[in-house]
């Protein structure tokens, strides 16, 4: 499979780019900066450079094609303001999500929040946060042309891994390493059959391929 990650320099990205490269996959990442390439090169993925604040639809259409999934896993990040977290956040978003389908790239996972909500109150950065995910998530959710799947994670933390996970509709909040979040997104890539689901995900005592399994379908 070929995959394209939007963000792809990001914490969660570098790590699905090492195992899907690990276990024979193409990744490609798009990256904003040129001197972030070597990073991706040394984990057997193809570096994209091309900035999804100011690109085109068909400009990302372009690198787009031919892939068998596209992967949103970028983010404005802690410490960027209200306005990046529109730009990047939820237009990003719905911008690679436009591209794939112009591409015809129907296999589509993105990289959510636990809490988001279009409809979220408040002007705080992490309330604007909430709300532009969750206008993201909505706008994926629209697109006939998308086999979309919506993953969203709890408390972010840098622990190895465990591949142990608890992954459904609802979890309640925890945490989550970052690990095994990768893990999570490169089981999800290939089980088209979580297409349709928007799924929450903190650490449990499932493997990660049971509980994509136990999922799928539903």
């Amino acid at each position: 499979m070929r995959i394209v990650i939007a963000g792809g320099h990001g914490q969660i990205a570098l790590r699905l780019e090492r195992l899907l490269a690990a276990r024979g996959d193409e990744a490609a990442g798009i990256i904003r900066k040129p001197e972030q390439a070597d990073d991706l090169r040394e984990l057997g993925a193809e570096p994209i450079v091309l900035d999804l604040e100011s690109a085109s639809v068909e400009e990302v259409a372009e690198v787009l094609k031919g892939a068998d999934a596209a992967v949103f896993a970028a983010g404005a990040g802690p410490g960027s303001g209200v306005g990046r977290k529109d730009t990047v956040d939820r237009a990003a978003a719905v911008l690679f999500a436009d591209a794939a389908v112009r591409a015809g790239v129907r296999r589509f996972v993105i990289v959510s929040s636990m809490g988001a909500d279009a409809e979220h109150q408040g002007d705080e950065v992490f309330d604007v946060y909430l709300r532009a995910k969750g206008e993201a998530d909505a706008y994926v959710r629209s697109l006939d042309g998308l086999d979309w799947t919506i993953l969203r994670p709890g408390q972010l933390t840098d622990e190895p891994g465990t591949g142990q996970v608890r992954l459904e509709a609802r979890t309640g909040r925890g945490p989550i390493p970052r690990d095994d979040v990768a893990a999570v997104l490169a089981e999800l890539v290939d089980t088209p059959a979580t297409a349709g689901l928007t799924l929450e995900l903190i650490s449990g005592s499932a493997p990660v391929p049971v509980a994509v399994r136990s999922v799928a379908g539903n």
